[in-house]
């Protein structure tokens, strides 16, 4: 059925985010951006997310990370991530897709007031970026979905500590304490073997809740929870939020996230240094960065690529690596407090999305017409059995 199909999600978030665009720039587009960011009227006393956007951003997405880490998980131990060489290599070429996003921005902005913004580009969108790789079914190798996915995640955090070291971000280490105390208390529910249960969930609120007020990311702390469970309990748990979480929560992330008016002069807008940084450092930069940190830690022996993963591969993965979006925006509310600066910086990386996603489906569409190609000739030269073989190999 079309609904189980992971490439529905992707469908479903581009016709999401094409919805709210016009919703947001149509003639009710305040009274549609006021439903999103409006801010609650409420007496209580005990500090939670203040709108709906903040509620999808900083709670729902939580149960998008812990069905993303609970993938990361059980790749780490038993799966494309086993091995020490295998598992650095997501961590190494995330840190090159955030340096040179990041180092040309700076080329961009060197000399100018906007040099702040270097953080906007480094962040890749969980969501759309493994939306779009689900898309491409299998041009995209299991092994390059689940480094893609690690690389994403391990990503948003760099991005995260980029924010908490560089963009002011006040940490209330009262809370923090709490968050770090509840986290010990789920590896020590592990320890003493109590069922998983009421527990475990209580301990969760709690964390998220600390996570919250501590001044962190909280969405993560799904990322946290699923490292914390018992590799056992997680396809019981998946099998739960899974449908919740791709025809619920990344449909609402992408209708809350895209209410945004366009400012008039859109090419006036990107030819900027801001917009040319961001969308040169996203576009390019992700994807170069990417390829040559990946390249380098290979070539000195430190990490390996997935099985049945190749280079034009995972240049192919940086392209999609540069659709950031989520965390972009978000530090670009820190990173300019001017508001027509802001403007600017979210029309860039709508169109560095939008150039990204055409970028990523081209290419992966040419490279993976030249592999058929190429296997076709190899097959030819080989023995019926042999030929056989090598097709149940790249099934």
């Amino acid at each position: 059925m079309l609904i189980n199909d992971s490439r529905f999600t992707g469908i479903m978030l581009i016709a999401c985010t094409l919805l709210s665009m016009c919703l947001a720039n149509s003639s009710f587009g305040t009274g549609y951006k006021q439903f999103w960011n409006g801010e609650f009227t409420s007496h209580i006393a005990i500090p939670l997310p203040e709108n709906f956007l903040s509620w999808i951003n900083n709670f729902l997405m939580a149960f998008f990370f812990l069905m993303a880490g609970m993938e990361i998980k059980r790749e780490l131990i038993s799966g494309e991530l086993s091995s020490f060489k295998k598992a650095v290599l997501p961590f190494g070429a995330a840190l090159g897709g955030m340096i040179v996003p990041a180092l040309i921005f700076v080329a961009f902005n060197l000399h100018t007031s906007y040099l702040h913004g270097w953080g906007i580009p480094t962040a890749t969108d969980i969501a759309f970026s493994v939306g779009i790789a689900s898309l491409l079914g299998k041009r995209i190798p299991v092994g390059l979905k689940i480094l893609l996915m690690a690389l994403a995640i391990i990503d948003d955090l760099g991005a995260i500590v980029v924010i908490a070291l560089f963009y002011g971000g006040h940490l209330n280490w009262i809370f923090l304490g709490i968050g770090i105390l509840l986290y010990a208390s789920l590896f020590a529910c592990n320890y003493f073997k109590i069922k998983f249960g009421p527990v475990q969930i209580l301990l969760s609120a709690g964390l998220w809740y600390a996570f919250f007020n501590s001044g962190i990311e909280s969405s993560i702390v799904g990322v946290l929870i699923a490292f914390a469970t018992p590799v056992h309990e997680l396809p019981k748990i998946e099998k739960y939020i899974h449908r919740w979480v791709n025809f619920l929560i990344i449909p609402l992330f992408a209708l809350a996230n895209t209410a945004i008016i366009l400012p008039g002069n859109i090419i006036g807008a990107l030819g900027t240094s801001v917009g040319l940084g961001i969308i040169f450092g996203l576009v390019l930069g992700k994807p170069i960065g990417i390829f040559v940190f990946s390249r380098v830690l290979v070539a000195l022996k430190v990490a390996s690529l997935p099985r049945n993963v190749q280079w034009k591969q995972v240049f192919g993965m940086g392209t999609l690596a540069g659709i950031g979006f989520t965390m972009s925006i978000f530090t670009t509310m820190l990173a300019f407090k001017v508001e027509a600066f802001q403007d600017i910086a979210k029309v860039a990386i709508l169109v560095s999305v939008l150039l990204s996603l055409v970028l990523s489906m081209a290419y992966f569409l040419i490279i993976s017409v030249n592999m058929t190609f190429e296997h076709t000739e190899d097959t030819e030269t080989l023995s019926p059995a042999a030929a056989g073989q090598m097709e149940l190999e790249l099934g």
